[in-house]
């Protein structure tokens, strides 16, 4: 095992001084461009490790430029998102503030075309139950306001007051289903009476058997029934269905979208019933 050992440690010593010797003639052998041969070895050598070592660190600069660089766009896309937020916010606002201009103007266009004695008043809430359809307003009796006045919009019948309080009252919507308005067809003058549904459509009854309705009509107030002055728009005739010589159905597509106001005017004289009418004359 000894003598093994020997010849191992024999063996090395051997490779080391033949590198040795290499390493002693590179330096004194010039190569072609007159430079040592260890020299050039050397040289080469470093500068592959200097090639791999900028390599290396320009490439972690890049990424460090790029994170850099991203946080950045990312910053400068949350402050954009952030700007056209509030822009879009100030532009819904505006359009509110022009359609609420926009309402005021017909409402007072309709309050100077009408001889009727009115006042406007603001909605306040919307009734929350869906069996009685209701609004509430910010006008009551300490602005004239009584049981039973019409309420009206640029369009047509909103509906009337039922429960007036002293700085508010609340209002039954025509398409409540407990809501009724004497009504004729206008180009026909057929006399029905239109009540709510509770749903989207209103309906005209008591049509007679030989009265003129067709899809299209228009249906206005006939002032019957003491609440609507005459001639004020119900609706449009969007369904007719007749069975033998009798109406069994006339849907009315309401003049007033209700989901969509928010101001209306109270008319604050009463309509004479046709009794009264009579008596007077």
């Amino acid at each position: 095992m000894a003598l093994l050992d020997i010849r191992h440690s024999a063996g090395y010593l051997f490779l080391a001084a033949i590198l040795v010797h290499i390493v002693l003639i590179s330096a004194q052998v010039n190569s072609t461009g007159g430079i040592p041969v260890l020299e050039e070895v050397t040289v080469g050598t470093f500068s592959e490790i200097q090639r791999g070592t900028s390599g290396g660190v320009s490439f972690v600069r890049r990424l460090w430029n790029g994170y850099v660089g991203l946080r950045h766009v990312r910053t400068e896309n949350e402050t954009l998102r952030k700007a056209l937020a509030e822009a879009e916010v100030q532009l819904q606002q505006h359009r509110a503030r022009a359609a609420r201009a926009e309402g005021l103007e017909r409402l007072l266009g309709l309050r100077e075309q009408t001889s009727l004695t009115t006042t406007g008043a603001e909605i306040i809430a919307v009734g929350a139950s869906p069996e009685f359809l209701t609004i509430t307003i910010d006008k009551g009796t300490r602005h004239g306001l009584v049981t039973n006045m019409a309420v009206m919009a640029p369009r047509g019948v909103v509906g009337r007051v039922v429960v007036p309080g002293p700085r508010s009252a609340k209002v039954q919507l025509l398409g409540d289903r407990n809501a009724a308005a004497a009504a004729l067809v206008a180009r026909s003058r057929a006399q029905g009476v239109v009540v709510g549904t509770g749903e989207s459509m209103l309906r005209m009854q008591y049509l007679s058997e030989i009265a003129d309705v067709v899809v299209g009509d228009v249906v206005v107030t006939s002032g019957l029934d003491g609440i609507f002055p005459k001639g004020l728009a119900l609706g449009t005739v969007a369904h007719v269905e007749k069975s033998g010589g009798r109406y069994r159905q006339v849907d009315v597509k309401p003049a007033v979208d209700t989901s969509s106001l928010e101001t209306v005017l109270v008319v604050l004289t009463l309509t004479p019933t046709s009794d009264e009418a009579e008596g007077d004359q």
